[in-house]
């Protein structure tokens, strides 16, 4: 059996945190510009250009892409022949965190608690953490900064399966209509189809992950991506919220097996800024 001491995983996430934050992945920013070519509407194109010179002022100066640099969502896929050795796996990713955003002079969004004193952690930390055991004997990290704008923007409902495709499609679009512009427009539309409530929003949450523009391997679940694009863009929103034509780069959908009696859809939208980075740490024999 293979081990992995979680310093590692406390050295990967810090170097994660202020990567993840300054350096746009390629799928996203190829998208942005491609928008700028079918934007219609010439502020709207106007701010494209902007986002797409910000990604690359902050690849090229290591400077956080967005101000709101967010809650940092971890997901760890540990293989079911690998062995942690050194401590606690959720403290030695907290710590990556904590460290990470201070070298990365990142802004510590974090509250205590939600709803009194909402005094600030000071260091980011806690992270939301997915820890998911799978075959291998290797670690998969995978990071994704959620800006407070876009994640408020999220909706669930717990629809009646007699609203069938159409019902779907109605409140994935709605959801996007009343976001507005608050979202950082253009998005990127995760939607989870399936499970049960808390399942919905995380395939929602993990759908934000595929690479831009991919489709569901269900080529009718591909084409209902391809429909709710359509409408969204047709709302008007534009980028930033200021009109036009782009107001999603993408909608993506996951699916799930669910109850005979529920249909639960949620939708995760995440901002122009949609940034995720992936490694794997290999552990060494014992």
């Amino acid at each position: 059996m293979k081990t992995l001491d979680v310093q590692q995983i406390t050295d990967a996430i810090r170097r994660m945190a202020v990567e993840v934050n300054t350096d746009l992945p390629q799928d996203v920013e190829d998208a942005l510009v491609a928008s700028c070519a079918r934007e219609e509407s010439p502020f709207g194109k106007y701010c494209l250009e902007q986002i797409v010179a910000n990604a690359e002022l902050a690849r090229t100066e290591h400077q956080a892409m967005c101000q709101d640099t967010g809650t940092l969502v971890v997901y760890l896929n540990v293989g079911q022949d690998l062995h942690l050795v050194g401590g606690d796996v959720t403290d030695a990713i907290n710590e990556g965190v904590r460290l990470g955003y201070d070298d990365g002079y990142l802004r510590r969004s974090i509250v205590e608690e939600p709803v009194f004193e909402r005094k600030n952690t000071g260091d980011n930390t806690p992270a939301v953490i997915h820890i998911n055991i799978v075959p291998g004997d290797a670690c998969e990290l995978i990071v994704m900064p959620k800006g407070g704008g876009a994640e408020n923007m999220g909706a669930l409902g717990m629809l009646k399966p007699t609203v069938g495709k159409d019902g779907v499609v109605d409140f994935v679009v709605n959801a996007v209509s009343n976001a507005g512009g608050n979202p950082c427009p253009p998005i990127i539309v995760g939607v989870g189809i399936g499970g049960t409530m808390e399942k919905a929003t995380e395939i929602a949450k993990e759908a934000l992950m595929r690479p831009v523009g991919s489709h569901h391997a269900d080529p009718r679940y591909a084409a209902l991506e391809d429909e709710i694009l359509e409408r969204v863009n047709k709302l008007g929103i534009g980028p930033q919220g200021l009109g036009g034509r782009v107001t999603a780069l993408a909608v993506h959908i996951n699916t799930y097996p669910c109850h005979i009696a529920s249909l639960p859809v949620a939708v995760n939208i995440n901002c122009h800024a949609a940034r995720h980075l992936r490694t794997v740490l290999e552990g060494e024999e014992a």
